[in-house]
């Protein structure tokens, strides 16, 4: 939810003035949707809306693959690319500071901040040996979810981690991430261990039968780390574009001239401007949270004994 359909909100109350006001039904699940669903253009409203480049849609197979730009499409180039300009800073500003040099000043202090909390007490703290190879794959997930959390609160923005698919890539990049760390570091044998789980000591009469219990689970459980990830920042971030659609839609319902009017569009207004603040620490809290579980995940695995 941008300020722009905010502003738009407000402007749809003038016009309807006090006559119609009595008559509005709020906000329905069709303008709801419109403002947090993907769509093949950039709506500029009220300034113009922006058709963005389609491209045919081909087949691997019989698998459709569309390539075609899109709202949310565009919003990701926009986090990548802010990504990488953060993540070139905050590197120069880290290698800087430990080869003694004076500390960054201005907007590049926070960053370089940013940087080494979450490089020393998130990845090396949960993966511990070897984890500074992770570092750059955990730092770029923080910046890229945090920038796409973000977006969305810019007017004309939106917000692709909004979007079910984007947060299941994301969750895909973290599940490969992890199950090829663990290879890598407990061998064939060892990472075959955190599938077929049997502990130690166990009578070999019993063995087949945790075999037949535990594999299950372990499978399972497997598939719902990603799983949670994906959900549970896709959950996150479109419940407060929803909420605050839903506070805002009351201006619709009971706006007008009359005392009733004035209150909830101040009350809708003022709960608003709160879950807007709301929204940005939940972006913070959501980003850090998806690149302290992967750490932590990826950490599990490698020290699975």
């Amino acid at each position: 939810m941008s300020l722009v359909s905010i502003r738009a909100l407000v402007s749809l109350v003038q016009e309807h003035g006090a006559e119609t006001a009595g008559q509005a039904q709020g906000l329905g699940s069709d303008e709801m949707i419109h403002h947090v669903a993907d769509a093949p253009i950039w709506d500029l409203e009220p300034l113009n809306t922006l058709a963005l480049p389609q491209v045919p849609t081909f087949h691997i197979g019989s698998i459709p693959v569309d390539l075609s730009i899109t709202k949310h499409v565009l919003f990701l180039m926009f986090a990548t690319v802010l990504t990488v300009v953060t993540m070139w800073a905050a590197a120069r500003a880290a290698v800087r500071l430990e080869q003694g040099e004076e500390a960054p000043r201005g907007i590049l202090n926070p960053i370089e901040a940013f940087f080494l909390y979450l490089r020393d007490d998130v990845v090396m703290a949960n993966i511990g040996h070897g984890g500074e190879r992770f570092v750059p794959l955990v730092l770029t997930m923080f910046f890229f979810i945090l920038y796409s959390n973000l977006l969305g609160l810019f007017p004309w923005g939106a917000t692709p981690t909004g979007d079910i698919m984007v947060t299941a890539a994301l969750a895909l990049v973290a599940l490969v991430a992890i199950e090829v760390s663990g290879f890598r570091a407990l061998g064939a044998k060892g990472y075959m261990g955190t599938i077929f789980y049997l502990p130690p000591g166990l009578p070999r009469p019993l063995q087949p039968i945790m075999l037949a219990i535990m594999t299950p689970v372990e499978l399972v459980g497997k598939l719902a780390k990603p799983f949670a990830l994906s959900v549970r920042l896709f959950a996150n971030m479109s419940a407060g574009h929803f909420v605050l659609l839903a506070l805002l839609g009351l201006i619709l319902s009971y706006g007008g001239a009359n005392p009733i009017g004035v209150v909830a569009i101040v009350g809708s207004l003022g709960l608003g401007l709160f879950v807007m603040f709301l929204e940005i620490f939940v972006a913070f809290l959501q980003a850090y949270i998806f690149a302290m579980l992967t750490a932590v995940f990826i950490g599990m695995i490698r020290h699975a004994h």
